[in-house]
């Protein structure tokens, strides 16, 4: 669930230099994951509760929230949800899964972003490179990053004749089937973009 992190960094070439805020439209944004097991891959998604994101190229300093509602979790299957939600995730006792940015470094065609990513009642330091795409006033982003979720203290559902891996692929990803964001750029008040 490296998730959404990535949406962080820059927006426009146009806005380098400025404190800048990012929104993300949950109506907009799709997190997927993927999980392997011995007889197939399991896919799924989760939905975007809310993202807003401040960065500085100049300075290096971000900081906002991106945050997932874990209980919307889906993988298609009910057992395999109930399981998951409530076994693994605990979702009705840590409802969000949050990525907290504090620094940023790249452009906008290719950031890297750290900061701390919070699942499961616990915080995990992580880097995300993020690829982004500006489109008008929007930015398309995407990320892939692995959760070692086993790793971080939650169960592994294996069973005696299912066996799956202790790590989840999360990807965000424009345009494409694996994690969509599409968020609107905004200078903070007092700015003046410039265009280039």
């Amino acid at each position: 669930m490296k998730s959404i992190v990535l949406i962080l960094f820059a927006f426009t070439a146009s806005l380098l230099g400025q404190e800048t805020v990012l929104e993300l439209d949950p109506a907009q944004t799709q997190v997927q994951f993927t999980l392997s097991d011995v007889m197939h891959t399991v896919h799924g998604a989760f939905k975007l509760k809310r993202g807003t994101v401040r960065y500085d190229f100049a300075t290096g300093k971000s900081s906002g929230e991106i945050v997932i509602d874990a209980q919307s979790g889906n993988s298609g299957s009910d057992a395999r949800d109930k399981r998951m939600h409530k076994n693994i995730l605990e979702s009705d006792r840590y409802p969000e899964i949050a990525f907290i940015p504090d620094h940023v470094e790249g452009a906008m065609a290719k950031a890297t972003i750290h900061g701390t990513f919070r699942i499961h009642g616990k915080d995990h330091e992580m880097m995300l490179v993020v690829e982004t795409a500006a489109a008008g006033d929007r930015l398309n982003v995407s990320t892939r990053f692995v959760i070692p979720y086993v790793e971080w203290g939650m169960k592994n559902p294996s069973k005696l004749f299912l066996r799956v891996g202790d790590k989840v692929n999360m990807m965000l990803l424009s345009d494409a089937s694996d994690v969509h964001a599409l968020g609107r750029v905004r200078p903070v008040a007092g700015t003046a973009a410039v265009t280039r």
